[in-house]
């Protein structure tokens, strides 16, 4: 199979490209990615030289690059995203013209190009948030930012090329991702970096919000079996099951680090907070996905990897 990844250089897209290239061999992977401020090469380094993995650096907006390299592959798979809810908030004209027109001009492409496979890569943040019970693949979707509301934009349009087109397009919304080579502005790495900084971490309000975690590889597995055994037209969320508010994450981190409460700097929240994320993933289970890592496992991993690579992360950090 002919892969073509789109934003590979990112945090889960990097993992995924590592993660076929061991599982399937004979594969082949290019990734296109326009490498912004989240996009880094080092992430590939192991793979960099293989025979059957081909980096092109492209924005997914260019329709004319765009349409070469979809020629020549058999299934997409779509990471390419900007993903900061915070940075969306700031400025969200990046976000819509990354996440809903770079989308469209893929889509378009792919439907020229006849590709087999389309898997649109989302997140559990489309559904907005409930304070009980879990949202199923066939619920409403209520955005609350400008990032997850360029996200659900970019589903709907997805979406709408299956049923209009018959395009193949197959849909995955992930709770939140951690693990190794994460970019240090999301919550986990920040808060290791800053400890291993020696600053404190800044934690929203009381702390109180919740959201399900999932180690990176957990979530490239889930991909892999939506890729390969996912129906056209279909969507599967993808969950790691691992509930905690973020004050519980957040000492559960300073734990494995052996550092005070003290250096918790409470911060002003941010605004339309989502209270709780939570997704049933009933419908992927019945395909055979089931998560492998535990919460515990995947954070002791986790920190571990940002002690032993501060190079990685500490000349992102200066430039930021």
């Amino acid at each position: 199979m002919r892969i073509l990844v789109t934003g590979g250089a990112g945090f889960i897209g990097s993992n995924f490209i590592k993660y076929i290239l061991k599982k399937y061999p004979t594969y082949r992977v290019v990734n296109i990615d326009k490498l912004t401020y989240a996009g880094n090469l080092d992430n590939l380094r192991e793979v960099a030289k293989q025979k059957s993995y081909r980096f092109v650096r492209v924005d997914i907006n260019d329709a004319v690059v765009v349409d070469n390299w979809m020629a020549q592959a058999d299934a997409v798979v779509h990471f390419a995203a900007e993903t900061h809810v915070d940075r969306s908030i700031k400025d969200s004209q990046n976000f819509i013209r990354t996440n809903v027109h770079g989308t469209h001009v893929l889509l378009a492409a792919a439907l020229r190009r006849k590709i087999k496979r389309f898997v649109h890569i989302s997140t559990d943040e489309v559904y907005g948030s409930r304070k009980t019970g879990y949202f199923k693949e066939t619920d409403s979707l209520n955005p609350s930012s400008p990032y997850s509301a360029s996200k659900a934009a970019s589903d709907l349009l997805a979406r709408s090329f299956f049923i209009t087109f018959d395009l193949p397009v197959m849909i995955t919304r992930c709770s939140n991702n951690f693990g190794p080579n994460q970019y240090p502005e999301k919550v986990i790495p920040l808060f290791v970096t800053n400890l291993l900084e020696g600053k404190k971490v800044p934690l929203y309000a009381k702390g109180q919000n919740i959201r399900d975690w999932i180690y990176v590889e957990d979530h490239c597995r889930g991909v892999d079996v939506v890729l390969h055994k996912g129906k056209a037209g279909e969507i599967y969320n993808i969950a790691g099951e691992n509930y905690r508010t973020n004050i519980v994450l957040t000492e559960k981190i300073l734990a494995y680090m052996d550092q005070p409460k003290t250096m918790i700097q409470r911060v002003t929240d941010r605004p339309g907070h989502d209270f709780r994320y939570a997704i049933d993933c009933a419908k992927i289970r019945k395909l055979g996905y089931r998560p492998k890592v535990s919460f515990d496992e995947g954070l002791k991993k986790t920190v571990a990897w940002y002690k032993n690579n501060e190079r990685w992360w500490k000349k992102l950090k200066a430039a930021s």
